[in-house]
This record gives structure tokens, C-alpha cells and sequence, in this order.
């Protein structure tokens, strides 16, 4: 199969911002690769700071490299190359990925492997893998979910949502109370998860369903490998939940936070607006907007300014 060659003002027009080119623009690229494996044909992205980030610019065999903005170059260091000057190269690399590189993912196929309850309400654009079970659910336009997921019934699913491979969603929560002989009863779980549009989860992550209310993941968030969502949690919009994170039933997460590798959130605890858990933290009280927490347990440690920087 012949390469795709991608020209300057198609890469350029993948940014959607302001930037500033260097060097040749009558050029293709057919690649996107990392900046140190990188040959004539690739773009990549620098995010470094100075000096590093020169020397790494200066050493990359990539035909077009993204750069920060705040860098300045010489001839020497342009040659035959093309540099791409923005605020923020990862964020204008991604699109530029996603665009012309990503795979799109599969739509509108449906194994003849899955099970599907006849009450389901599912939009003829949504992708099911094989092997997986999905209840009486609702499932939103250009969805996807992918094999052995079990989508319990209640579970409502927005638009453009990805299910990985082993996701159980609206399982029951421990919800047990001990009675006057000490033997655990049940506390039924009748409540049921909604999940809103672009959110992606991770491979074998499970998410309970309320115990009378219901466990809502926010539109836009991204939710890692291996997590334990509880009963009744709320995650807000645009967060990041990593791998083996757990959240505590009842917990409420707000807006724009990320939940660092392996962090935990106690049940009943409430994490604010644009805050940062870091590695393996776990939360055992309440946080407030813009805090950076870590340890354990976990204590403040400052404040973010502007919003939750990304590697």
C-alpha cells in the first residue's frame, strides 16, 4: 500500500491556533513518530523546556517537528528541515494524529457474538464486540464497545463513548450492613449509572451502579485501566481517572480534576474543581478547588494556576 503523504498546510491546518513556520513548506510528510526515532519523512513534537528541548530539536532526523514558541533558532539549526512554532506542541501534535493518523475505530457493527436484551435502546451507529452482554440500556450515537464488556440493565450511554475490552458497568456495590447477630444483610442496589457523551474507559475498569440514585461519569472524562468506580460515585466533566485508581461510594469529584496513577478517594469524600491527586495518594477528606494534593494520606500541597498540565 502506497504512503499517505500529508503536505505542510494539511499538517498546519490540523492545529486549529496561531504558529509560526521555519524552513521549507514545499514538503510531505508520511509519518508521525517519536522525536528521537524520527526520520525525512516524520513529524513529531518537542515538548521540552530549555536547553533540552534544543538539543533534541537540534539532534531529531524528522522532515517537520513541532516546537515550543518560546524557542529561537538559528540557520544552522532550521537546515532542511521544517519547524512548527506553537504554544503548546503536544496539543497541536494530537490533532494533527488524530486527524491524519489515528486509527477512527470501528461504527455501526454489531458481532453476531454479543448479547443484547430485546428492551436495549441502542443507535444504529454504535459498535459492539464480541462476547459482551448489554442489558436493557441505552446506548448514544457512534459509541463504542468492545469485546467481553457487561453493561448492566439501568445503564444509560451517551454519544461517542468508548468501552474497552472487560469494562463492567452497573454491577452491584458492597453495600452490606451488619444486623443484631453480626451477619451482613444487603442494602438493595436499585439505583443505575449514567454515562455521558466522549467518555472513555479503560480495559477491565468497573463502575457500580447507585445504590438509589445513580453513579454518573461526566461528559469528556477519561477513565484508565483496571479502576474501581463505587456505588453512587460523581466524576465530574473533563477529568482524568489513571489506572488502578479507586474512588469510594458516595465520593464527588468535580470538574477538570485528575486522579493520578493508583490515587484513592475515600467514600463520602468530596474533591473539588481542577485539583490534582497525585501518585498513590489517598484522600481521606474533603479538597477544595485548584489544590494539589499527594501522600498518604494526602495533603495539600499549593495550588494550581491556570489548568492541570498534562505529559
Amino acid at each position: 500500500m502506497a504512503k499517505v503523504k500529508i503536505n505542510i498546510d494539511e499538517l498546519v491546518s490540523s492545529i486549529g491556533g496561531a504558529f509560526v513556520l521555519l524552513g521549507k513548506r514545499d514538503r510531505c510528510v508520511s509519518a508521525a513518530s517519536p522525536i528521537d526515532e524520527a526520520d525525512s519523512d516524520a513529524v513529531t513534537f518537542c515538548n521540552k523546556k530549555f536547553p533540552e528541548s534544543l538539543q533534541m530539536i537540534r539532534n531529531t532526523r524528522a522532515g517537520v517537528v513541532i516546537c515550543p514558541d518560546d524557542l529561537s533558532f538559528t540557520e544552522d539549526d532550521i537546515r532542511d528541515r521544517t519547524l512548527i512554532l506553537v504554544s503548546d506542541p503536544r496539543l497541536a501534535f494530537m490533532r494533527i494524529m488524530r486527524r491524519h493518523f489515528a486509527n477512527q475505530g470501528p461504527t455501526g457493527c454489531m458481532s453476531s457474538a454479543a448479547v443484547i436484551d430485546e428492551a436495549a435502546r441502542i443507535h444504529p451507529s454504535v459498535c459492539i464486540g464480541p462476547n459482551s452482554y448489554i442489558g436493557a440500556c441505552e446506548i448514544g450515537d457512534n459509541s463504542v464497545i468492545y469485546g467481553n464488556a457487561y453493561i448492566y440493565s439501568g445503564t444509560v450511554i451517551g454519544k461517542n463513548v468508548v468501552i474497552h475490552a472487560g469494562v463492567v458497568i452497573g454491577s452491584e456495590g458492597q453495600g452490606f450492613h451488619r444486623n443484631e447477630s453480626g451477619e451482613l444483610e444487603k442494602f438493595p442496589q436499585i439505583g443505575g449509572v449514567v454515562i455521558e457523551d466522549d467518555v472513555e474507559i479503560g480495559s477491565n475498569t468497573s463502575i457500580n451502579r447507585g445504590a438509589m440514585g445513580n453513579t454518573v461519569v461526566g461528559q469528556g472524562t477519561k477513565i484508565g485501566h483496571l479502576c474501581s468506580i463505587a456505588h453512587g460515585v460523581t466524576i465530574g466533566k473533563h477529568c482524568i481517572i489513571a489506572s488502578h485508581s479507586m474512588l469510594g461510594g458516595s465520593s464527588k469529584i468535580g470538574d477538570y480534576c485528575q486522579v493520578s496513577l493508583a490515587g484513592r478517594i475515600r467514600n463520602g469524600a468530596r474533591v473539588g474543581r481542577n485539583v490534582l491527586v497525585g501518585l498513590g495518594a489517598i484522600v481521606t477528606s474533603d479538597v477544595g478547588d485548584n489544590k494539589i494534593v499527594y501522600g498518604v494520606p494526602a495533603k495539600e500541597h499549593g495550588e494550581i494556576q491556570g489548568w492541570i498540565a498534562m505529559d
